[in-house]
């Protein structure tokens, strides 16, 4: 997935922009996202949004052509823009089937009946949050965590009648927190590379904004669990307990997907063929030990074989579909396919369309030039690397690009400084990575919206961790707190 993009103009003959038209397309994209959210709402990102990204670099076209780019040139930086997505697009819907052939394994009806035998409503976001990190820490994959742990933990809060806003936001900020610190983490391991230092000096440095930012955020979920007002009885809770073994074998052995999964994500194996081996491995162990629920689910078919393969066929590519009679379970246990990705890569790909041509023609490197202006201090440098950083995330879709785009501008200024580039690396994960499941339209924030099945304004506001690191960041740079001077600057 890290892929870098040619950041020079198109056209060697084409005039470089001006600031007034570097914004113009912006303005235009926060309109119209804007009036997206006002009109639509939650329904926003599942074409209003696209509409928007497709406007806003219309006109960003508009302004390369002004500027003296021919189409062909605009046209083929978008496909280049788009070719930067297919691997994310290509683990979206490997990881839809995922979820399909689990829930009709029992693996995530199994998750969530341990879930909710063990985890108390009162500490349940807090324990989310703890989980997920300590998982994403072993394997290094926010997006494992949220495709794996976290849709367990989504339907067990509503189970419990706790809110799944706050729940995807406890697994996120975890998620995110663990695949941050975790050295397996790919991320972990661009940053210290573009910024020019050692992924475990890196790693030790960002520990200064990183973990007071998790334990600000693990007091909020634990403020939030006790002040929460459980709907659910302790019968309405058993009624529960007892759908779910009523339509699903509950056994550990369903949980063996799962281990595989962690397993090959731990060793470093490609995304694509670990979630595919634990979608198979699903699917086996549903032939085995849920064969009433598929067989309910294919419906007519001339035999049981016939019956079995049309069901595990079509978890795969429309998702699971469960008629217990119990709305709210039935809600639950209905998800996945491939076909539930369908909006998300729309809109992944109408946001690299919209990054691939503010970035050819040189309308995102002016913005980011016209940023480094302003710097003046250490504090509004650190403060600009990072805002840098969200705005990347918001004009690429990426936040592989908006750890290297901003690394690689900023990084000389880092120097003339005399500040040690492990303050450079530490930035770019405190803004790039952490902030990108925040954006609606990025890879990130759509994997999260589509895969949790939380709409990302959602769950925003509850991404405590995601919210307060790049906060501390900031408050470190104009304390000048923890920023590390160059070995040069230190002797003198």
């Amino acid at each position: 997935m890290i892929v870098s993009q040619n950041l020079e103009p198109g056209s060697c003959n084409s005039a470089p922009p001006t600031v007034f038209q570097a914004f113009v397309p912006i303005s235009v994209l926060i309109c119209l996202l804007s009036f997206s959210v006002f009109l639509f709402g939650e329904d926003a990102s599942s074409g209003p949004n696209q509409i928007a990204l497709c406007s806003g670099a219309a006109v960003a076209a508009l302004v390369g052509w002004r500027n003296g780019q021919t189409w062909i040139q605009i046209e083929n930086s978008i496909v280049t823009g788009i070719t930067v997505a297919i691997k994310p697009l290509l683990v979206l819907f490997c990881v839809g089937s995922l979820i399909g052939s689990w829930i009709m394994a029992g693996t995530v009806p199994t998750m969530i009946y341990y879930s909710l035998l063990i985890l108390n409503p009162s500490i349940f976001y807090a324990a989310s949050c703890v989980i997920c990190a300590l998982i994403a820490l072993s394997i290094g994959s926010s997006w494992t965590v949220a495709g794996t742990i976290g849709i367990a933990l989504i339907g067990a809060s509503a189970s419990l009648g706790l809110s799944p806003e706050i729940t995807a936001g406890a697994i996120i900020s975890g998620a995110y927190f663990g695949d941050k610190m975790s050295p397996l983490s790919d991320t972990t391991n661009l940053a210290p590379a573009v910024a020019g230092t050692d992924l475990f000096t890196h790693i030790g440095h960002m520990t200064w904004t990183t973990i007071p930012s998790i334990l600000i955020a693990l007091i909020l979920f634990t403020f939030a669990g006790l002040n929460t007002d459980s709907t659910n009885s302790t019968s309405d809770l058993q009624i529960t307990l007892n759908l779910l073994t009523e339509n699903f074998t509950i056994n550990l052995i369903m949980l063996l997907p799962v281990i595989v999964l962690l397993v090959m994500a731990n060793k470093k194996f490609p995304p694509i063929p670990t979630i595919l081996a634990g979608t198979f491995l699903g699917i086996i162990i549903a032939l085995i030990f849920q064969q009433p629920a598929i067989i309910n689910l294919a419906g007519e078919a001339p035999n049981v074989f016939f019956a079995l393969f049309k069901g595990a066929w079509y978890t795969l590519f429309d998702g699971f579909v469960l008629s217990s009679g119990n709305q709210t379970l039935d809600s639950l246990m209905t998800r996945g396919g491939m076909s539930s990705m369908l909006s998300v890569t729309w809109l992944v790909l109408c946001a690299m369309i919209f990054g691939a041509v503010m970035e050819h023609t040189g309308l995102l490197r002016c913005l980011v030039e016209y940023a480094i202006s302003f710097v003046s201090s250490t504090g509004s440098l650190i403060a600009t690397t990072i805002a840098t950083c969200i705005g990347s995330n918001i004009i690429t879709s990426d936040q592989y690009i908006s750890v290297v785009l901003p690394g690689r501008m900023y990084k000389l200024e880092y120097e003339k400084r005399h500040l040690d580039m492990k303050n450079l690396s530490r930035t770019l994960e405190d803004a790039g990575t952490i902030t990108s499941p925040l954006i609606p339209w990025n890879t990130c924030g759509a994997y999260m919206a589509g895969t949790l099945g939380v709409a990302t304004f959602a769950y925003l506001p509850y991404c405590f961790f995601n919210l307060i690191n790049p906060v501390v960041a900031i408050i470190y740079g104009f304390l000048n707190f923890k920023i590390t001077p160059t070995m040069e600057e230190k002797t003198a």
